[in-house]
């Protein structure tokens, strides 16, 4: 494919990876350094969900979906930006 924009993939805004997370937040939530990234916000709800539902297999997918949608968002804007610095 021929285009430059990452943009075209991204249907769920809610997904959108934030480079300002509220830190006080996720220390409070209890999320581990390793996960408070672009997407940790969405762990707050994540695993809220998933101690309110016991951990039913399929009672957080919305939740899990975004996550997930969230993170690959953040690393095709990972991937975007190291192609950008190798044509430099």
């Amino acid at each position: 494919m021929g285009g430059h924009s990452n943009d075209h993939h991204r249907t769920n805004p809610a997904a959108e990876p934030k480079s300002n997370q509220d830190l006080e937040a996720l220390k409070t939530a209890k999320i581990p350094l390793a996960y408070r990234d672009k997407c940790g916000h969405l762990l707050i709800d994540l695993n809220k969900c998933r101690h309110e539902s016991l951990y039913q297999m399929t009672a957080c997918n919305h939740e899990r979906h975004t996550y997930e949608e969230c993170e690959y968002y953040a690393w095709l804007d990972r991937v975007a930006k190291k192609k950008e610095q190798a044509l430099k």
